[in-house]
């Protein structure tokens, strides 16, 4: 009953401590959003330029994600955890220093380098923390960090402190350095990860495995390129609304302050759906879930698209948040099941990286199909295509495995 006891709070005390690394994380993405009036303004940027800035970070996300999933199955998850807050600490920090444009990029880039590489760890930790029936859970519980951070920033950009725009920065950044000695102390490394090490003779006899190897032989061929259209696909559509969702507002009639509140419905219903959906996860057929998640998304586009009264569109947009980024999560629950442990936060880690390319080709895709006329009902409507292939492609997978014998 002790050593029972004891795992059980093993468990809560890994993805307690992974939900503030989440939090943190989700913090520092939205912090130079709210951050970008005061940087501008200080260093005489226009909006071109600061798009640039805000894809710097994006662009660091994806070594991050790739190399910080790769060594994890080196190294341990724990480990490169701990390397990833303090570098997005520093940098974060650094943010706050900079005297150029280019010092600038350089520090957000480096920053979305250690939010890469900390985010398939916090998956591989979680999802390895708990037992089979619960894997779903723990892996929302965690995630609900990230939106939940983006609010925290929010909160630190409204309070005004003497540092202007800075403030965000340096409490994102000083947070994650004082949370690394506690991931340090409490933090324990995955028993799976043990025990895999332990059968090849400790870790100094690590599996040198290489991205070909993990990804793409003994069988991580199809799961592999199935999950990366599913999570570039699905990515592409949340981040399109995360970015295009107020302006498409105000382009169908809406007001600044109507367009405000769809949106903060939107990241409501993102929170909802994270944890509610990693829920059920556990508790229905992921085959089910799947079909519920990508069936509201597409409602909730349809919704955004066509809705002219307010209510509805209020409707929509939790919704649309419910269902993107809840589907979002079940996406990061998922992939989990599909690598062994020796190899599990490298393929996560590359999903999450092939995500991100999806997470820019949103907006990018958004801007030019609205720069050609298609106005906001007709962006909303040309993306349920990418739906409807990342759902495809879930289902083929979900399917393959339930064909070899695992309850899907």
């Amino acid at each position: 009953m002790n050593t029972v006891g004891k795992e059980s709070r093993r468990t809560y005390t890994t993805v307690g401590l992974c939900f503030v690394v989440a939090l943190l994380e989700g913090m520092d993405l939205q912090s130079a959003g709210i951050a970008a009036p005061g940087m501008a303004a200080e260093f005489g940027l226009n909006s071109t330029v600061m798009g640039a800035v805000f894809s710097a970070s994006i662009l660091g996300l994806l070594p991050g994600a790739l190399g910080g999933g790769w060594l994890a199955d080196r190294v341990g998850r724990k480990r490169v955890l701990i390397g990833a807050v303090v570098l997005f600490g520093l940098f974060s920090i650094a943010t706050a220093q900079v005297w150029d444009l280019h010092s600038l990029l350089a520090a957000r880039f480096m920053t979305g380098v250690g939010l890469g590489a900390a985010l398939p760890n916090l998956i591989a930790l979680s999802s390895e923390a708990a037992d089979a029936r619960s894997r779903g859970t723990a892996v929302s519980l965690m995630y609900c960090g990230v939106p939940l951070g983006g609010a925290l920033a929010a909160l630190v950009g409204m309070a005004g402190f003497a540092g202007g725009w800075k403030a965000v920065f340096y409490v994102g950044g000083v947070a994650p350095l004082l949370v690394a000695p506690l991931l340090i102390l409490c933090l324990s490394e995955s028993a799976a990860f043990r025990a895999q090490q332990s059968a090849r003779g400790g870790a100094s006899a690590a599996p040198r495995v290489s991205l070909r190897q993990g990804l793409f032989q003994e069988g991580a061929a199809m799961p592999t390129l199935l999950l990366w259209i599913s999570y570039f696909f699905t990515l592409m559509v949340v981040y399109m609304l995360l970015n295009w969702l107020p302006s498409l507002l105000v382009g169908q009639g809406f007001s600044r302050p109507q367009a405000g509140m769809v949106q903060i419905l939107f990241n409501t219903g993102g929170a909802t759906g994270s944890l509610l959906l990693g829920l059920l996860l556990d508790r229905w057929r992921p085959l089910a879930l799947v079909a519920l998640t990508y069936a509201g998304i597409l409602a909730a586009l349809a919704g955004l698209g066509l809705s002219t009264a307010f209510v509805s569109m209020l409707l929509a947009g939790f919704a649309a948040g419910f269902f993107a980024v809840g589907g979002q999560l079940v996406l990061y629950a998922l992939a989990p099941l599909f690598y062994p442990t020796e190899v599990r936060a490298t393929g996560v880690g590359a999903a999450v990286a092939v995500g991100r390319l999806g997470s820019m080709s949103g907006p990018l895709v958004a801007g030019q199909m609205l720069a050609m006329g298609a106005g906001a009902t007709g962006l909303l409507l040309a993306s349920a295509p990418g739906i409807v292939v990342a759902a495809a492609a879930v289902f083929y997978l979900l399917g393959q495995r339930r064909t070899e014998g695992v309850t899907a």
